[in-house]
């Protein structure tokens, strides 16, 4: 998949804003755009050009503040990768709370920038079974009650309704948003991918066991080349961000070697 990086007319480098940079599919992802040409900005909690904390308004704020002093207030891409997949109300102030923060936030910079394009990062799980209370509330933009709803999740033992729920979340807003005056209106294409299983530290702890695996593959069946790894996700994000993506827009991208095929066969036609 080959991407142009260069600025239309003009032999200048694209510049990226890619939160959770610091490992998983953000780290790769910033490798494989530096090795482009790209100027890439890092953003997450650690080892990043900007450090921020998602889950928190002050860190949403401190993102887009930073991001607009280091750009001089132009992007040409965003890719929203920092998440977590924890049992916990952090999973939907993160997933979805800070990936909205991150794309509004940094639309105005992306408005000023040349072939601008956005990318967040939805799961395979937003298949899954979801708690409508949180999705509702995300969608609503009630973080409180989103949280809340999460809480209560968590509480009565369906805490892993909170990643899903957090997925499904960003998607669906993906899909409302895209279409908007601020954003195809704009000449922006926002679009999310879906990955299946990503060998990454964040879920690195149950591939190590056989029962671990077992549970993951059952919940997230791939029948092409199984696993994948951050770098084989890298070279799509980096051609949705290209100018080569001049109409794909709106678009739930899933890439989970066929889990989405499996179990949702051909039902959604």
């Amino acid at each position: 998949m080959r991407t142009r990086l260069a600025t239309k007319g003009r032999n200048m480098p694209r510049t990226f804003l890619i939160t959770g940079s610091a490992s998983g599919i953000g780290a790769a992802t910033s490798a494989y755009l530096r090795g482009q040409g790209a100027r890439v900005i890092g953003a997450d909690r650690r080892d990043a050009d900007i450090t921020a904390d998602l889950a928190t308004e002050a860190g949403r704020t401190a993102l887009v503040d930073r991001a607009h002093d280091m750009t001089g207030g132009r992007l040409d891409g965003v890719i929203a990768c920092a998440g977590v997949a924890q049992f916990d109300p952090l999973t939907i102030r993160v997933n979805h709370f800070g990936a909205v923060a991150t794309l509004e936030g940094l639309r105005p910079l992306l408005a000023h920038g040349t072939d601008p394009r956005a990318v967040v990062i939805s799961s395979v799980a937003s298949l899954h079974p979801t708690d409508p209370g949180i999705v509702d509330a995300a969608l609503a933009g009630d973080e409180d009650a989103a949280v809340a709803a999460a809480r209560a999740a968590v509480e009565r033992g369906d805490g892993a309704q909170v990643y899903a729920s957090s997925k499904a979340a960003i998607a669906r807003w993906t899909r409302r948003t895209a279409i908007t005056p601020e954003w195809a209106g704009a000449g922006i294409p926002l679009n999310a991918i879906a990955p299946g299983t990503i060998v990454t530290p964040m879920i690195q702890d149950m591939l190590d066991t056989e029962a671990g695996r077992r549970a993951i593959d059952g919940s997230v069946p791939m029948p092409l080349h199984g696993h994948a790894r951050p770098e084989q996700i890298a070279p799509l994000l980096a051609w949705l961000t290209s100018p080569e993506n001049s109409h794909i827009t709106g678009q739930v991208v899933f890439v989970d070697g066929g889990a989405d095929a499996v179990l949702r066969g051909d039902g959604t036609w």
